[in-house]
């Protein structure tokens, strides 16, 4: 177990993998430092972890840092051994500048790598993503592994996708040539749902929120990879020290793809009256693609219709030991979160 003095860093303690990542953390006894862009934000996330079940929360602290500011950097490094990396812009789909989501997540993953070699950091552990790895590639019947990277001007890739691309090989190549001996392990989840904290809907999670609210008419026959949010954390914790981690890129899926009939099916089965909205029909792939014509919202869901990406988690599993819970439990711990805090229509 570790001392009290071994303190770790998470950047982006407002944010939903980050939020899970400081309970595993605390909980397995390290001091835990979070940054926020506003210290004003310290009150809401504070009672966002106590109410999901926090311990020790006398030794989680914060302090104000940004992406795209020096400002406040070295305070956040100064004395952690460990560095979760978490914190990344996301806005997945279309946006009108790239740049602002590419510009702050390149910039931003070299601000942090920097300030951890500076204070003597012995490993940073990186949140990427599996669009790190399986988009562009257009349709393939391959199973993705760490060895995959996504193609940047492939089919279906966007710029959160090039983003999460784009930050991960500048992070291989600034520990490669700058930071020698600094240790770095990149995680690539797939599509993350998981027991929510507070307030806030993030990624995947609104795929369960739309379909208990009934603002899905139907579902488009996607299919879409899942792993849970609590065993994404454990995974980084746990990359964080293992020996066999070091220098590695890990997938983490909790099994095959389900497709979104499929994830609806789950809710109405496990919460009964509760995913009375729940759609029951699926959308025609010639509807789908008419809508994608006119919207850009559709165009991504379009190149993927009826195509089911495969993902390796063997060296997860190998490497640290990982045993993921299956992708209908995230679905459920999802929904039931959801409820219980009433973000979803009574």
């Amino acid at each position: 177990m570790p001392t009290h003095e071994q303190r770790v860093l998470v950047t982006g303690g407002s944010g939903f993998i980050a939020g899970h990542c400081i309970l595993q953390l605390l909980e397995r006894g390290y001091a835990v430092r979070t940054t926020v862009r506003s210290l004003e934000r310290e009150p809401g996330v504070r009672t966002a972890l106590t109410d999901a079940g926090m311990t020790h929360g006398e030794r989680l602290s914060f302090v104000a840092a940004d992406l795209r500011s020096d400002a406040g950097w070295a305070e956040a490094l100064g004395g952690c051994d460990f560095v979760l990396h978490v914190a990344s812009p996301v806005h997945l789909g279309k946006v009108r500048n790239e740049q602002d989501v590419i510009g702050p997540a390149r910039e931003g993953t070299l601000r942090v790598l920097r300030a951890a070699r500076d204070a003597g950091v012995r490993r940073t552990v990186l949140t990427s993503a599996f669009h790190a790895v399986g988009f562009g590639h257009g349709r393939t019947d391959r199973t993705f592994t760490e060895d995959d990277w996504s193609v940047l001007d492939g089919p279906g890739m966007d710029a959160y996708g090039r983003s999460k691309t784009l930050a991960e090989r500048d992070a291989w190549d600034f520990v490669t040539t700058r930071a020698r001996t600094m240790e770095l392990v990149t995680m690539l989840p797939v599509a993350v749902l998981g027991p929510v904290l507070g307030t806030r809907i993030s990624g995947a999670n609104h795929i369960v929120r739309r379909s208990l609210n009934g603002e899905m008419p139907g579902y488009p026959r996607m299919w879409v990879p899942i792993v849970d949010v609590r065993d994404v954390a454990q995974a980084h914790v746990t990359a964080m020290t293992s020996p066999a981690a070091a220098g590695r890129r890990i997938l983490l899926a909790g099994g095959p793809a389900l497709s979104l009939h499929q994830i609806g099916s789950v809710l109405r089965s496990r919460l009964g009256d509760a995913a009375h909205r729940v759609p029951t029909r699926t959308i025609p792939n010639t509807v789908v693609r008419l809508a994608a014509v006119f919207s850009a919202e559709f165009r991504p869901v379009a190149a993927d219709l009826d195509h089911v990406k495969k993902v390796s988690d063997d060296r997860a599993r190998r490497v640290l030991g990982w045993h993921p819970r299956s992708p209908e439990e995230a679905i459920v711990a999802c929904a039931r979160s959801m409820l219980a805090q009433d973000l979803v229509k009574s």
